[in-house]
């Protein structure tokens, strides 16, 4: 039964969503992605928001663009966390999508990530099933000491090589 529900308006925001996925992939979290306009398939997403925890699902990923209503109505659906991601607009850069996600009424919170911010999503997803999983807390453990590991090497060859050859 998946744990998280990644949902996104349009494929387009695909390149973003699948960072999210890759890091759910990594840490070993169930999931399920599906495309669903809520402007465009009101009753599909009613449908989708209505049946999420049913389904398993603990926290929704939700991306959005422009108008970026998608993560603001599973937060108002869904009674559990839901993260929205703002995705870059072509427009106004994706501040409109980020206006649109963090100015949630009260009584709806969703957690904001920055615009295409993937990964972290699906990281803050991940810290979210961790308070209750020990094993996930583990693995979350794991992953933030590879990063300082990969910062480790970078700055050892940095000071092998000189930044004029880096």
């Amino acid at each position: 039964m998946a744990k998280v529900g990644i949902v996104m308006g349009s494929d387009s925001d695909m390149p973003v969503m699948a960072k999210a996925a890759d890091i759910l992939d990594k840490l070993g979290i169930d999931y399920e992605m599906n495309i669903i306009s809520a402007h465009r398939e009101p009753q599909e997403f009613f449908e989708y928001a209505n049946t999420a925890e049913e389904r398993g699902y603990k926290v929704i990923i939700a991306g959005a663009g422009m108008a970026a209503h998608l993560p603001g109505m599973c937060a108002a659906i869904f009674p559990m966390p839901v993260i929205g991601i703002p995705m870059h607009t072509t427009s106004l850069g994706g501040r409109d999508s980020l206006y649109s996600i963090v100015q949630m009424p009260t009584g709806i919170p969703v957690a904001t990530v920055a615009i295409n911010g993937g990964a972290n999503a699906g990281l803050l997803a991940a810290k979210i099933l961790a308070t209750s999983d020990a094993e996930l807390l583990d693995k979350l453990k794991a992953y933030s000491r590879e990063l300082k590991e990969q910062v480790v090497a970078k700055d050892e060859k940095l000071q092998e090589v000189g930044y004029k050859n880096y």
